[in-house]
This record gives structure tokens, C-alpha cells and sequence, in this order.
């Protein structure tokens, strides 16, 4: 089994309070453990108000009796992208119950500021916008990523030119135009781990930008090791129930207001409800990732053992992901599971399983696909929050007889 630990070696960092770095205990006064973070960020003012809950606004405008007023606001916003100061304005621009998620969010990863969207892919956009915007298309990226992501990158599709490489070889690919440096530890979805401290030194002044989805700030903060941007599909773990669409970066305030700006242009803005949602899944976060990932080691250690398996990867780190690869026809054990629930995404509290060459990585060439270590017979299991034997019966029977 590759890169495959004990549950106790995996999720020790799980086991007792971690608490938050310098940038958020400056916002929040004393440092706090991020489970205490996750329960009470973005939620610091609703006892002044009388509430227990946060509100949800679904305002799309706001009355304003002063236009010159308005007007000066709508130019600063213009200048920096900086939040507009005082009532909110209109919607594209920014919403209270969106910008709570956002806190919240940023105390996790550690960093000054988050910028919510409507998807994860329309967060990655609107990161290579700003960089092109900046007369800087040419990205560095490190296979795998999440298949639309190589797509995105690969096809051009926003105007960037993209060098692929190996995490040895990122010095040496940088250019004068190079405007990001892109990568996924741990990778979707073959779960390989990279040293982001030793890859945001490759990258020199050049911004790293870390997809932390299937790690979540509970397992690691890239931030704390050199990168600037933190990229999430808030789709998966954040929301953790399968029911909001959508996409956050964390950085520091100068590149989340070119990020706001963006966002008002295109319209790629995060819906006031989803935002609600996503605030309340940040607070069950740590549980969920602790459970989760004990369920997955032990899964991944029988994995490991079992003579229909020919080979397991499991992060170093732990989490909730395995990655399989069945001696048998994949497509079989898909087919034949009952209580894994057989679907795209992940990071919900039920599990799911699918077959990333055929759905998530499908848009990826074949050649490339297979050269990330995405193969034909990879599975990649997502573990939710049912019993650990429970599960395991239902992939027993899934895999069928041993041959």
C-alpha cells in the first residue's frame, strides 16, 4: 500500500487542539483551536444582535438615499476591490451572509482574506483572469489535478499557456511571464503528497496556488508553508452534505481584492443560501474530517490486505480518500455497490465511489491521464460517516469473489 499509515500515525494532528497562526489570533485576539474557530467564526457579532443563528440575507440590492455617497464607495471598490465600507450595495458586489462564510473560512486557513464563488472551477477562473489581467498568462502546474482543472489549463480556454512539470522540475519552467504556479497535495485522484514547503521555494516571487480541497485546513494549511492563494472546492468537505455548489480562495487582501473585482465583472458570485450552508458545514469540519478519516485508514489497511486489490493509496496525512486500483473490472465493482453510493464529487457524509477515467478525469488525454498515474483500473472512494463494517461488507461484496 502506497503512502499508507496507521490511523494513529494519520490523524495524531486530529488528536488534540491545533491552534490557529499569528494572522488569525491578530484578527481574533488570542489564538483559538481551530475546532473553536470552525464553531465561532463568522458568527463574533451575532450576540450584540439578539441572534444565535446567522441571518441569511437574499437582498440582491440595498435602499441608498445618498448617490454621491455611493458613487465614492463604488470607486474605491473600483481602485482596490477592497469590501465596500458601510450597508451593502448590490449583490454582485458583495452579501453579508456570503461574507460571513468568508471569515470564517480565512481564520481556518490562516490567512488575511477568502473570496467565495459560485463553483470551484469559477474560483480557479477567476485566479488565471487576474493573473492574465496582469500581462502574466504563462502557469506552472503539476499533474494530477481535478480533470476539468487540466482541462481548463491545457485548452487555453481564458488565454493561459501552461508548462507541465514535476515538482523537481518548477524552477526551471518558470518564465518572465509565469503569473501562478499550480498544484493539488493531496492530488486528485490519485492522492499523491507533496512537500509545499520545498515547492513554494521553487517558486521563488512567483504565487503558489495550493488546491487544499481534499485536505481541508483541518489536515494541513498551506498558507503556513509558502503559498499565497488556497483553492477549494467548498462543493465537498467545506459544505460536507452534498447539497451547495460552490468555490473559495483564501489569500492575503491584495489578491482577494483583484479576485472581488473579477467576481463583479464575470458575475461568478456565491448564492446568499449556499453561503449559510457552507458556514454551518464549517462548523461540523473537524468532526466530520476526524471521523471520516478513521474510517478510511482502516478501510484503506484492509484494502491493503486483500488479494482483489493490487494496489492502495493512502496520504500520509490521513483524511477521507482512498484510492484503489482493482485487479478485476472496475466498472464491476461500481456496478454492484449498495450502500457506497456510486457518484461524482466527494467530501460528503455518505460515501460515494467512482471511476475517475471514465467521469472526473475523462476530459483529460488518455496518454496524460494514465502518465499522472490515473489508471484504468483506479477507483476512488470518498468514506462518509457510516459504520466502519458496514461499509466494508458492502465493498467485500462489491469486489466480488476472490479468483
Amino acid at each position: 500500500m502506497d503512502s499508507t499509515s496507521t490511523y494513529d500515525d494519520s490523524v495524531s494532528a486530529l488528536d488534540g487542539p491545533v491552534h490557529l497562526g499569528a494572522g488569525a489570533a491578530r484578527r481574533s485576539g488570542a489564538p483559538r483551536a481551530l475546532a473553536t474557530e470552525a464553531v465561532h467564526a463568522g458568527r463574533d457579532d451575532l450576540a450584540r444582535q439578539g441572534l444565535h443563528a446567522p441571518p441569511i440575507d437574499l437582498s440582491t440590492t440595498y435602499p441608498s438615499y445618498d448617490s454621491r455617497a455611493e458613487a465614492a464607495r463604488i470607486d474605491a471598490f473600483a481602485t482596490d476591490g477592497a469590501d465596500p465600507a458601510g450597508p451593502p450595495v448590490y449583490g454582485r458586489l458583495g452579501n453579508p451572509t456570503v461574507a460571513r462564510f468568508e471569515t470564517a473560512l480565512a481564520r481556518l486557513e490562516g490567512t488575511e482574506s477568502a473570496v467565495a464563488f459560485a463553483s470551484g472551477m469559477a474560483a480557479l477562473s477567476a485566479v488565471l483572469l487576474a493573473r492574465t489581467a496582469a500581462g502574466l498568462r504563462h502557469v506552472v502546474a503539476v499533474r494530477p489535478l481535478y480533470g476539468c482543472s487540466d482541462h481548463l489549463l491545457t485548452a487555453g480556454l481564458l488565454g493561459t499557456e501552461v508548462t507541465w512539470t514535476d515538482p523537481a522540475g518548477i524552477t526551471d519552467a518558470l518564465r518572465p511571464d509565469t503569473g501562478l504556479v499550480l498544484v493539488e497535495s493531496p492530488a486528485n485522484p490519485t492522492l499523491a503528497e507533496l512537500d509545499l514547503r520545498a515547492v513554494a521555494h521553487a517558486c521563488g516571487t512567483v504565487p503558489l496556488l495550493a488546491d487544499n480541497t481534499f485536505a481541508t485546513p483541518v489536515l494541513q494549511r498551506p498558507a503556513e508553508h509558502g503559498a499565497r492563494l488556497v483553492l477549494h472546492s467548498a462543493t465537498k468537505y467545506l459544505g460536507g452534505h452534498g447539497d451547495v455548489l460552490a468555490g473559495v480562495v483564501a489569500c492575503d487582501e491584495e489578491f482577494a481584492g483583484q479576485l472581488r473585482k473579477i467576481r463583479f465583472a464575470t458575475g461568478g458570485v456565491l448564492h446568499p443560501l449556499a453561503g449559510y450552508l457552507l458556514l454551518r458545514g464549517l462548523s461540523t469540519l473537524p468532526v466530520r474530517v476526524k471521523a471520516a478519516s478513521a474510517t478510511a485508514a482502516e478501510l484503506a489497511r484492509r484494502l491493503a490486505a486483500d488479494p482483489r486489490v493490487s494496489r492502495v493509496r493512502y496520504p500520509r496525512l490521513g483524511g477521507a480518500m482512498i484510492a484503489f486500483e482493482v485487479l478485476g473490472d472496475p466498472h464491476e465493482v461500481v456496478s454492484r455497490v449498495g450502500l457506497v453510493t456510486p457518484a461524482v464529487s466527494l467530501g460528503s457524509v455518505d460515501t460515494l465511489i467512482q471511476h475517475p477515467a471514465s467521469i472526473s478525469h475523462r476530459i483529460v488525454d488518455a496518454d496524460d491521464r494514465r502518465g499522472a498515474g490515473v489508471s484504468d483500473r483506479l477507483l476512488r472512494l470518498s468514506v462518509g460517516l457510516e459504520d466502519v463494517e458496514d461499509l466494508w461488507s458492502d465493498l467485500d461484496r462489491a469486489l466480488g469473489p476472490v479468483r
